[in-house]
């Protein structure tokens, strides 16, 4: 069946070939509502499976793309109810009626069989062929088409403009949700449908929280604001970090860990080219941050000692970046054979591959003062002698800071999607 938006007949041309069916049966589900617990009949937003969504490009419950290789893509659409038109609005479906699949199913019966997007009830199939076909996917879905691309940088406009407003609102006195409220009020007026995830605004000591959400906490002049947001545009995110002081300048100590954090991070981003290893560019900047934590003196040793026995995970405890685009973690992953480590230093990383032309991927690194790690007696033990423990504890309500990009991986140097965004030292202060 040929598709009105040529990019999706390609994409599942490409699928199929990564698949490469003989006689096997692949369904791919886009998933039903979630009901509010307690909420009556109220639903969630209703968001499809990812790998429906990719290859359907359509935002409608119950769907099913259906693929045999004998005979090709069918897509199984429910048709719209009196009550749809009712309460929603609903127009007409596109599509094979959804009323057909039982007997377009019941015709291959005996045929193995996949269920990917999201699981079918009552639907049996092979949990093995399931799973390489869902790795194959994946691995097809991460070099981004032209129109991934137009969606990310729409996607990333929208952002810049939510964290331009954001910026514009903070100042001693202002709260954590005003700042949000109005980053995330620019985000639509810049055309998003919703915010890529639940934004993260976090000042003073809460900036150390990873995943803070916004409170009504006040920020106070000589404290950090770090705000990690991102829009969502038809289908495609943005995703950026910028930390900046609640008054008009860091103090000293603040502009030197910034510094060091926005130089490791630049030099991240240009370490992303095609054929990088991005475990490799991940350790690479670890080495950087430890190198710069001990020339300022919070820790002491050689950076690849400190990297080695983890003591810089207690600084920068998460991964480098994760692929983005379609939803705010996009096909990111290990490759086949390669497992995850339980090192410190390489615990939380999420990618493990080499990056390839039209990849996208948030380049995060961070420096945090964490009391649930610096306040652990093992980890204190551990590392008595790499860490300057009378240094650190004075910094216990310092925060963190946390500078992300989206970067888009070209056949040369890589072009920053979040480039408009300011992060250099003057423009942060200024």
């Amino acid at each position: 069946m040929t598709n009105a938006k040529p990019y999706l007949d390609e994409r599942r041309r490409k699928a199929a070939q990564a698949f490469n069916l003989t006689d096997q049966v692949v369904l791919i589900a886009a998933g039903a509502p979630i009901g509010i617990p307690g909420g009556a009949d109220q639903t969630y937003p209703f968001r499809p499976h990812t790998e429906y969504f990719w290859l359907a490009d359509r935002v409608r419950p119950g769907c099913i793309l259906a693929f045999d290789p004998q005979e090709g893509w069918v897509d199984f659409v429910p048709e719209v109810s009196q009550a749809e038109r009712v309460w929603e609005g609903g127009g007409e479906s596109e599509g094979v009626p959804a009323s057909t699949f039982p007997a377009w199913l019941e015709a291959r019966r005996g045929r193995p069989l996949a269920v990917l997007g999201c699981p079918l009830p009552g639907v049996q199939d092979d949990a093995g062929l399931r799973e390489a076909l869902r790795e194959a996917l994946t691995a097809v879905r991460r070099a981004k088409d032209d129109e991934e691309l137009a969606r990310i940088r729409r996607a990333c406009a929208a952002t810049a403009a939510g964290h331009a407003a954001a910026r514009a609102a903070i100042a001693p006195g202002r709260s954590e949700r005003e700042i949000q409220i109005e980053l995330e009020a620019a985000f639509f007026r810049a055309g998003a449908q919703r915010t890529a995830f639940g934004t993260i605004v976090g000042s003073g000591p809460n900036s150390a929280v990873l995943h803070f959400e916004p409170s009504a906490r006040r920020l106070a002049d000589g404290e950090l604001v770090l705000i990690d947001a991102g829009a969502e545009l038809d289908g495609y995110c943005g995703d950026v970090t910028r930390t900046y002081p609640a008054g008009t300048r860091f103090t000293p100590e603040q502009r030197d860990l910034y510094g060091l954090l926005l130089e490791a991070q630049v030099a991240a981003v240009e370490g992303c080219r095609a054929g990088t290893e991005f475990r490799e560019l991940h350790l690479a900047t670890a080495r950087a941050i430890a190198e710069g934590l001990a020339h300022l003196g919070y820790l002491e040793g050689s950076a690849d000692e400190l990297v080695e026995s983890g003591a810089v995970a207690l600084f920068f405890p998460h991964g480098l970046g994760h692929l983005v685009g379609l939803g705010v973690r996009d096909a990111s992953g290990y490759l086949p054979g390669r497992q995850r480590s339980d090192h410190p230093t390489l615990r939380y990383l999420r990618c493990d591959l080499p990056l390839a032309e039209r990849f996208v991927t948030t380049i995060e690194p961070g420096i945090y003062f964490i009391p649930a790690l610096l306040d652990d007696p093992e980890l204190r033990a551990q590392h008595r002698g790499r860490v300057n423990w009378e240094r650190v504890d004075g910094m216990r309500h310092f925060g963190g800071l946390r500078i992300e990009d989206d970067v888009l991986i070209t056949a040369g140097a890589p072009e920053v999607l979040t480039a408009e965004i300011p992060k250099a030292l003057a423009d942060v202060e200024g």
